[in-house]
């Protein structure tokens, strides 16, 4: 099962997103919908409402008023986390119960409305947001639905802004045109990006970057950090970190155009505990190279960092993403083992040290042209660089007193 969270402000067309998105099988799984189930006459969320608002939020059948709730509940930033802490835990749990009962092999696209705000973009493995200028969502909303635009404008500025939708968004889809427009951009995704994503999954089968250096992506950082916490939340405890790491961790550095993010655990065993978890976060395992990593050079100089040379010190495992729009390598690998260590100490080495950087790059490129497209020659062809990197990074640690 792949799991999609969608969303986008209100006014921005998510309704028109995740219908398209049906209709191309996914299986809805509404936000919108369950709020509504969740607050229904008798059930304990009207009762909590009732409860924190007052008897006038109700209609004369006994029903839920909705434009009474909303005129208290958006008064103040008090009232509005008292309404989300009554329902969206009842909420969750329904959505729960609901993707429980589907097919293990459905896309579950879930649609939810402030997805941002309650901090559960990391829970999926993609995030689809929908987004229209503020002006243009405001005349949709009271020319399409009626509503009064201070009313309109108070919901707009009560839900996240632009920046931080785009945040937690690895698919942003513009719906500033027609409907149409909307449907075809939202067709080319599901074709082409998650139907491939869920049956990468469904194989076990990661996305391979080539082996061809770009230039520097300014949007790197903000990709890790979106996998990062992606990764932090499927490991949990088990993870002591979470870092990104490798080339595109150093600012302004061409590279490989895939993100390198280590998870640090207590073990090996711990390690092999996070497949199931990284598999349903969207990066399966890659058994045929996970058992070791060869080590790159001399000993370390500093003592406090370097336990041994015992080759077992140097066992990693990895998993990569089914994802085709964003290849990444997470390297699971033991707290304090000298892998570990060096891979941190990597990223700072290289952004402290110009002259290091040009000639890394250089190796890259050679690496390159002589790999002929080949991932694995690639990798083998930097190999030799790395044996003596290792002693110099070591080196510049012991004398500007590096920690990790």
């Amino acid at each position: 099962m792949l799991r999609i969270g969608l969303t986008g402000g209100i006014g921005a067309g998510k309704s028109a997103l995740s219908a398209t998105f049906a209709e191309c099988g996914g299986v809805i799984v509404d936000g919108d919908v369950i709020s509504r189930e969740v607050v229904q006459p008798g059930t304990e969320g009207l009762a909590s409402l009732v409860e924190a608002f007052g008897e006038d939020i109700l209609q004369a059948d006994g029903s839920l008023d909705r434009p009474a709730l909303a005129a208290k509940a958006f008064a103040d930033d008090e009232a509005r986390k008292k309404l989300n802490g009554i329902v969206h835990p009842l909420v969750g749990k329904r959505r729960e119960e609901i993707i429980a009962s589907v097919p293990e092999d459905s896309v579950v696209v879930e649609d939810i409305p402030l997805l941002v705000e309650s901090g559960m973009a990391p829970m999926f493995p993609l995030v689809v947001v929908v987004n229209a200028d503020v002006e243009l969502r405001v005349q949709r909303l009271t020319g399409q639905r009626g509503m009064p635009e201070d009313d309109a404008r108070a919901r707009i500025a009560a839900q996240a802004d632009d920046d931080q939708r785009r945040a937690v968004a690895d698919i942003w889809l513009d719906n500033s045109g027609s409907q149409e427009e909307l449907v075809e951009r939202a067709r080319d995704v599901w074709n082409h990006r998650i139907v491939p994503f869920a049956h990468n999954v469904a194989e076990r089968r990661v996305v391979r970057a080539p082996a061809t250096v770009v230039p520097a992506d300014p949007t790197w950082p903000d990709q890790a950090r979106r996998i990062v916490a992606r990764l932090s939340t499927a490991c949990g405890h088990r993870a002591l970190r979470v870092d990104h790491v490798g080339s595109t961790a150093v600012p302004e550095f061409d590279a490989k155009d895939v993100i390198d993010v280590q998870v640090t655990a207590e073990s090996l065993a711990v390690a092999d505990e996070l497949a199931e978890d990284l598999l349903a976060a969207g990066y399966p395992g890659i058994p045929q190279i996970d058992r070791d990593e060869a080590k790159p050079g001399a000993r370390s100089t500093v003592d406090e960092f370097d336990h041994s040379d015992d080759a077992a010190l140097w066992h990693k495992r990895i998993h990569g993403s089914a994802d085709p729009g964003r290849p990444t390598n997470v390297h699971i690998r033991v707290n304090g083992w000298p892998n570990q260590q060096f891979a941190l100490l990597f990223v700072d080495w290289l952004a402290a040290n110009p002259q290091e950087r040009a000639g890394y790059l250089a190796v890259k490129g050679a690496a390159e042209e002589d790999a002929h497209g080949d991932t694995a020659a690639y990798a083998d062809a930097k190999e030799p660089w790395f044996a003596d990197a290792y002693r110099r990074a070591w080196e510049w640690a012991d004398f500007a007193g590096w920690r990790p």
